[in-house]
């Protein structure tokens, strides 16, 4: 997401949280459980890591595979909700998503409450296709999103650790993605990339597969079928460095308001859910 958030990331880093060095012994194939094969996205991917989000109603979601970041002091976003570890927040709803939902409720110091997982320590990948098939909520100052962070930001810092957007968006403007790249001279507001406006339903209406295939020097921002930015280091400006070749680790999580989206009103209705069906990751097949 618009990434200030990670200043505070790290000041709450002592919340369980350690290092993500990839010198540490964290590679792409920790606690992995592929199970099956399933859906693969045309010929020449294997599936390496997933999480298919089955298991009865209630459940949080996997301790091998999501840690959750807890805290309300805005991520350096300026977001307004306190992200917890309660199921309340994120869990199995029982017919096989990740039930992450944003509520308006008074709790540790803030009006709103949500939550924010992530594979930090867990899970981290180097190339490959990422991809999750997700139904976004809706409402203005609903900031959903799935992205990506450097593993080695605890060392280097962000924006210098790297940070792919595969998806964020605006509810109060639902038929409109955005991929993007924030890195060392180019973050936030000047990040890399591009918005994407689909046709009729908007996206709030279905679900919808937000997808990267992340190679060498080329990242290309896929919404179901449809490729609709494609980032190179000759995107970057002169000088700027791409830092994009070492292990990133996943992030699913629901903000209510921040810098992207501004502050919920009136019009917006709580709870608002975001559900994953699935989040898969595969890498080239061997020739």
């Amino acid at each position: 997401m618009t990434s200030r958030r990670v200043v505070l990331a790290l000041a709450l880093s002592g919340l369980g949280m350690a290092s993500c060095d990839p010198a540490a012994g964290l590679d792409n194939k920790k606690n992995e459980q592929p199970g099956p094969v399933t859906e693969q996205p045309g010929t020449g991917w294997e599936l390496v890591w997933q999480d298919e989000f089955d298991g009865p109603a209630g459940t949080l979601p996997s301790k091998e595979r999501w840690v959750a970041d807890v805290g309300g002091d805005g991520w350096g976003n300026g977001q307004f909700e306190y992200d917890t570890a309660r199921a309340e927040n994120a869990s199995l709803d029982g017919e096989g998503h990740l039930a992450i939902t944003a509520r308006k409720e008074r709790y540790g110091g803030n009006d709103y409450t949500s939550a924010r997982l992530t594979t930090k320590n867990r899970y981290t990948q180097t190339y490959g296709r990422i991809e999750a098939r997700i139904h976004l909520p809706t409402g203005r100052g609903i900031w959903p999103a799935f992205w990506m962070l450097g593993a080695d930001v605890d060392s280097v810092g962000w924006p210098e650790c790297g940070e792919i957007d595969i998806m964020e968006y605006r509810g109060q403007i639902p038929s409109i993605v955005r991929g993007s790249l924030h890195g060392p001279g180019y973050s936030g507001g000047a990040n890399i990339g591009r918005e994407h406006a689909v046709s009729g339903a908007p996206l709030s209406a279905d679900f919808h597969v937000y997808a990267v295939e992340w190679e060498p020097e080329r990242i290309r921002f896929i919404l179901d079928d449809t490729v609709f930015f494609e980032a190179t280091p000759k995107n970057l400006p002169a000088g700027k460095k791409w830092v994009y070749d070492h292990p990133h680790f996943l992030i699913l999580n629901v903000a209510v308001g921040g810098s992207f989206v501004g502050p919920p009103d009136s019009s917006t209705v709580f709870p608002q859910t975001m559900k994953v069906d699935y989040v898969r990751v595969y890498e080239r097949a061997a020739q």
